[in-house]
Formats: structure tokens, C-alpha cells, sequence
């Protein structure tokens, strides 16, 4: 069985964990060749906070704002994507869903995503087996895969069912 992780609002408090220094967030913005504005800076001071966690634009807002940063939902969701073309977080691949999701973790890994609930976490490391990947066309090269394995919750009335 794989555990659940808590919501975003009960694993990200203000208090925990403290912040990156704007020091260090201007340093990795810099890196990536982007250049430390305000907003970024400050977005980056609550994304890096943690080495691993999901996250949406809405909730990036939320926390921005309980943390006193008057930035508005177009600029979180534009510095978003630019750390994920920065490669500094990435895009969680998603369909049929309005949620945009992103995660600290670059390593290759899958994920589980129950989009009714809106959470994505973490399926368990070294637990999806890959065969075989289709030769990419000439001038290319295998970037990424993702997987990405959807979830949905088994209706209560159907848990103490027995199949016949």
C-alpha cells in the first residue's frame, strides 16, 4: 500500500522550514539565466523552501499571500513556467485537467495524481518498470518520460463487494 501525503495546507506552514535567503534564490535565478526580479525572487524564497514537494499555481498564491508577498495569480503562473524552461522545477504532465501542477524533485521519477482531489505525489522509486523506447527521430534525443498514473477513489458501496 503507498502512502498518501498529508494536503499542501498541513505540509506547508509558514513557520516550517523557514525560507531561502533572496541571496540564494537571486544565486539559482542567476544560474539558470533568468534575471532575479522581485517577483521571482520572492516566489523562489517559497518554492525552493523545500528540496521536494508539489505544488499548483493556485497554492503558490495562497501561501505567497499568507506570507505578505502582494504578487498577482498571470505572475505566479508565468514564473511557473519560466523555472520550468529554466529547468529549475518541472511540469507534472497532466490531461484533462485545468490544474498545472510542478514539482521541486528534477530526478526522474513517476507520479500518482488523483485530479478530483487535485494532489499529485510520488509513486514509490524504482517501482515502474520502462521496456523498450522508440529510436527518436534523426536531430533528437530522449529528454524525459514521464508517467504519470491517474487515480480515481473506489466508491465506498464498492469496497466490501466480492466479485463473482
Amino acid at each position: 500500500m503507498v502512502s498518501q501525503p498529508e494536503t499542501f495546507r498541513e505540509t506547508l506552514p509558514i513557520e516550517e522550514g523557514g525560507f531561502l535567503a533572496p541571496s540564494e534564490v537571486r544565486s539559482i535565478l542567476k544560474s539558470a539565466h533568468l534575471r532575479p526580479t522581485r517577483q521571482r525572487v520572492e516566489l523562489g524564497t517559497l518554492i525552493f523552501r523545500r528540496k521536494h514537494w508539489h505544488l499548483t499555481p493556485d497554492e503558490l498564491h495562497a501561501l505567497a499571500s499568507r506570507a505578505g508577498f502582494c504578487v498577482s495569480l498571470a505572475t505566479v503562473y508565468n514564473t511557473l513556467n519560466q523555472f520550468a524552461q529554466a529547468g529549475l522545477i518541472r511540469r507534472v504532465a497532466t490531461q484533462g485537467s485545468d490544474r498545472a501542477y510542478f514539482d521541486t524533485d528534477m530526478s526522474d521519477h513517476q507520479h500518482f495524481c488523483v485530479e478530483d482531489e487535485g494532489r499529485v505525489w510520488d509513486a514509490p522509486k524504482d517501482s515502474v518498470q520502462l521496456g523498450a523506447l522508440p529510436e527518436p527521430p534523426d536531430g533528437y534525443r530522449i529528454a524525459n518520460v514521464d508517467v504519470v498514473i491517474r487515480l480515481a477513489r473506489i466508491p465506498k458501496r464498492h469496497l466490501g463487494a466480492v466479485s463473482s
